[in-house]
């Protein structure tokens, strides 16, 4: 088993759902969360006086899946949370050492 973590912007989250969803990917887990890459966040300008965005907000996608199924959900992610710029996010993907199926007592592969 691998969990895949995705963090993208959050105008991206319907595309990036709908890509999953059509590769096979049945659950997944969102959370909105705040950070910064290269981009070290941007300036704005509130009531004429200026400030510092350090944070900023992003969509932190998880998802269990078995091994085959990895990088179809990296393609699919790629391709449906890029758009060129700066702070398109990142993908990362862990071992995931054991899945159980909290109403069944089911584990592994059929948890998922």
């Amino acid at each position: 088993m691998k969990m895949l973590i995705a963090i993208i912007k959050p105008f991206k989250l319907d595309a990036v759902r709908e890509a999953l969803a059509d590769i096979g990917v049945q659950g997944m887990t969102v959370t909105e969360v705040r950070g910064f890459g290269r981009q070290k966040g941007h300036t704005e300008l509130y009531r004429g006086a200026e400030y510092t965005v350090d944070l900023l907000p992003k969509i932190k996608i998880e998802v269990a899946l078995a091994p085959e199924m990895v990088d179809k959900a990296v393609e699919a992610i790629l391709k449906s949370a890029k758009t060129g710029q700066i702070g398109d996010g990142k993908i990362f993907i862990y071992d995931l050492e054991q899945t159980v199926r909290i109403r069944t007592g089911e584990s592994g592969v059929g948890a998922v």
